[in-house]
């Protein structure tokens, strides 16, 4: 099949599970067009069956704001033209399922019906698309897709509450390609550049935005660090960053905390971690934390939004209620003060992980996009 992906080219989740999707499908022999105003920033390599199409919006004294979703709606309407691409898949309601209907209504007065797969990933509907401003436009598209997926049961309670929809939502959940993490769990990961031998490694990703309680990654880590030699590795960016590292210094643990920014090397950080830290606000899925447990790394999370439903309480690690540091520090403690006891909680993780594998979510996508192509979905 041919298949137009629409997604943020950012490190943001929702980007990352459309560009690993892409990659995945192509593996398969299905032909991937990207279409976006970047090159996603997981898509790596371009191979035979990975076509990236960038849309580019012109600057003009008249726009106050740039109208990236005209010029987005032309460029799929031009993508599918000259590829024949059949099935449209597009992450994140805003602007890219509003888009997405333009370019299907467009097409149709060429004969070409194009249905739509649009993913729900989060933000785009509780935090975004709720807004007054744009919820009329987010219920309109997402009522007007052929196919409406989230990733995650929590998600899809908040979507039916939010807003008025009128089709069927189907739960596909985030996922995991294991083999580049097998590789590192296969190997010795090398410590010794970030932490001395007799230290563990607790590590955060993310953002760095509100929604992820920075300030409460810090305190847990602080109380943490009482009891138990370790060191902070803190991966991302953010408006949040500035206020971490003030409070770091106040703290007076600035020489075991490391900010290591925006990588792309987020499996290898997580394959030289013990523990991961992960107090969101909410989180729609938490693809983070499903990315520790990949690469044998337990998980201290909030109890918010789909967190349940990849870290399990005991197994994988512990969630706690919203801003409860105390009970977070003391599972961490808990976790890390007993060797055997921390290699158990590695391996639990490790293989709940599998169950979120890229072999057991793709073919769901692949039933998707038949069911439309045959006209019976």
């Amino acid at each position: 099949m041919k298949i137009g992906i629409v997604c943020y080219p950012t490190y943001g989740g929702s980007g990352v599970v459309a560009t690993e999707l892409g990659i995945a499908l192509a593996n398969k022999g299905h032909e991937v067009h990207f279409i976006t105003y970047n090159q996603p920033v997981r898509l790596n390599v371009l191979s035979k069956n990975i076509h990236f199409h960038e849309v580019f919006v012109e600057e003009y004294p008249l726009f106050h704001y740039q109208p990236y979703e005209l010029a987005l709606s032309s460029k799929l309407v031009a993508m599918v033209k000259l590829f024949d691409i059949e099935i449209l898949h597009v992450h994140y309601a805003i602007p890219h399922a509003y888009a997405a209907y333009m370019a299907k209504q467009m097409l149709k007065e060429d004969g070409i019906d194009i249905p739509i797969v649009t993913t729900l990933h989060g933000t785009d509907i509780t935090l975004v698309g709720s807004h007054p401003n744009y919820k009329t436009a987010v219920e309109f598209s997402i009522n007007n897709s052929d196919v409406v997926t989230v990733v995650s049961e929590s998600l899809k309670k908040d979507t039916l509450r939010l807003f008025n929809i009128r089709k069927e939502i189907k739960v596909i959940y985030n996922f995991i390609e294991f083999e580049r993490y097998d590789v590192l769990n296969t190997t010795n990961c090398v410590r010794a550049n970030l932490a001395d031998e007799d230290e563990r490694i607790i590590s955060h990703i993310s953002n760095f935005r509100p929604v992820k309680r920075i300030q409460d990654v810090i305190e847990v880590f602080y109380r943490v660090q009482k009891k138990i030699k370790a060191k902070l590795l803190m991966v991302g960016d953010g408006p949040e960053r500035d206020g971490a590292e003030k409070k770091i210094m106040e703290l007076g643990i600035e020489s075991k905390v490391v900010f290591l920014g925006n990588t792309t090397e987020l499996n290898k950080i997580l394959c030289l971690s013990d523990l991961f830290l992960l107090p969101s606000f909410t989180e729609s899925f938490g693809l983070a934390a499903l990315e520790a447990m990949a690469a044998k790394t337990p998980v201290i999370s909030s109890n918010s939004g789909g967190l349940p439903e990849v870290n399990v309480q005991g197994v994988t690690g512990f969630l706690s209620d919203v801003g409860n540091v105390e009970e977070m520090a003391n599972n961490a403690i808990y976790i890390l003060e007993d060797d055997a006891k921390l290699q158990t909680f590695k391996q639990k993780a490790y293989e709940h992980a599998h169950t979120f594998s890229i072999e057991n979510i793709l073919p769901q996508y692949e039933c998707i996009y038949r069911a439309l192509k045959e006209g019976c979905c």
